[in-house]
């Protein structure tokens, strides 16, 4: 074989790998877009109004702060509270203020009760909202619950959410 030839060989699979891992960057650029639509929500954000797009299963998420420290919110108008799981709770220094009992989808659980100094969804922020430290409670999601929801307007057209602030 020539040494030609293995060059254009050479030239061949380069190519084939750089097309491929092209194809492959712009996959997961698509899936995350497709599963966290609102991940680049701006948490400098000002004003008294968030719009959120469902994520692939239906579901509303989006970056934010409690305590001034990055968050990801699933938003839960079922939730009575803001719910996080005990090492969330442990990493933002938590203090618990009484324990409880809370009804959730899996059955009754024993949880912390909480109140948190600041919750931050782009432009609407809070202060004092109550939490629940949930032990059972898995990954670093947070629920935001009716005690941060409450205080807003929400509405839903075609898998939009707006938040708003009366």
């Amino acid at each position: 074989m020539s040494n030609r030839s293995k060059m254009a060989r050479l030239s061949a699979h380069l190519t084939w790998i750089t097309g491929l891992a092209l194809l492959t960057l712009f996959f997961d650029a698509w899936l995350e877009q497709k599963n966290n639509p609102n991940a680049y929500l701006s948490a400098a954000m000002s004003g008294s109004e968030v719009v959120l797009a469902s994520d692939g299963r239906g579901h509303y998420t989006a970056p934010g702060r409690i305590n001034e420290t990055p968050v990801r919110f699933i938003v839960d108008t079922g939730a009575t509270y803001v719910s996080l799981s005990s090492s969330l709770a442990q990493e933002l220094g938590l203090a618990s203020q009484g324990k409880g009992f809370a009804e959730t989808a899996n059955g009754r659980v024993s949880v912390d009760y909480t109140l948190l100094d600041s919750v931050r969804l782009g432009g609407i922020e809070m202060q004092n909202v109550e939490a629940l430290i949930t032990p059972g409670m898995a990954g670093d999601a947070v629920l935001l619950g009716m005690s941060f929801l409450q205080q807003l307007q929400l509405s839903q057209h075609q898998g939009m959410l707006t938040l708003r602030v009366p």
